[in-house]
């Protein structure tokens, strides 16, 4: 099992810690600087019957395949593959349909996905920052695994492409919150009093919704 660790040193980390990391599956041992690695291995190794127990506990993987189901906004997407179709990837009402060779559909579905976050986040950004008096630089996606957007001093705003799967006002208050760091680079009373007048809804529920579903997104798409 020791293979499958992965440790960390942290210079703030008093003790040994050990995690299972919801978004990935990772066992992770986190260290003091100077702990002794041997001790530390030996002692995860006590831990193995935690550790399976999280592992029981992770989001099932949703893999990209025929007849599968993809979260999608508020509603959800059905996959229909017809193998004599074209490959071009595309969304009708609650289907998505694609064709051609099934051994690059998941990847397919992947770009189509992207893409598609990609155009509705680079909207509602402009949305968003009109209604801020603001201005974004750019707008990017990608597939972080500790945080759903982020906003640099530059102008550039990142998205996890993952938002595309969330319903709407999920998806809608992670822009409003990373625009409003377009004001406040910080989380003060002033960003949070930007944040209520942007967001359309309470921020909270959205807090809420994420921190109860907000890891499964992440196994959308995997094989296992």
């Amino acid at each position: 099992m020791t293979a499958a660790i992965e440790v960390v040193r942290n210079a703030r980390a008093r003790r040994a810690r050990l995690s299972v990391d919801s978004a990935t599956g990772r066992v992770r041992l986190v260290l003091p600087p100077r702990a002794p690695l041997k001790k530390a291995l030996a002692w995860a190794e006590e831990k193995a019957g935690w550790i399976a127990e999280q592992r029981a506990r992770l989001p099932q993987a949703q893999p990209f395949a025929p007849g599968g189901m993809i979260p999608f906004g508020d509603g959800a997407l059905t996959i229909v593959w017809d193998p004599a179709a074209p490959r071009t990837v595309k969304q009708d009402g609650e289907r998505l349909l694609c064709g051609g060779p099934l051994d690059g559909l998941p990847r397919r579905i992947a770009a189509w996905l992207k893409r598609e976050a990609l155009r509705v986040l680079s909207s509602e950004t402009a949305e968003f920052a009109a209604r801020a008096g603001v201005t974004v630089s750019k707008v990017a996606i990608g597939d972080p695994k500790t945080r759903w957007g982020s906003c640099a001093s530059s102008g550039t705003i990142r998205y996890s492409w993952r938002l595309i799967l969330m319903p709407d006002y999920v998806r809608r208050s992670t822009v409003a919150h990373e625009v409003a760091h377009r004001l406040h680079m910080d989380h003060s009373a002033r960003f949070y009093r930007v944040l209520e007048l942007l967001d359309e809804r309470d921020p909270d529920e959205s807090r809420r919704w994420l921190r109860a579903n907000g890891a499964a997104l992440h196994w959308v798409g995997r094989e296992s």
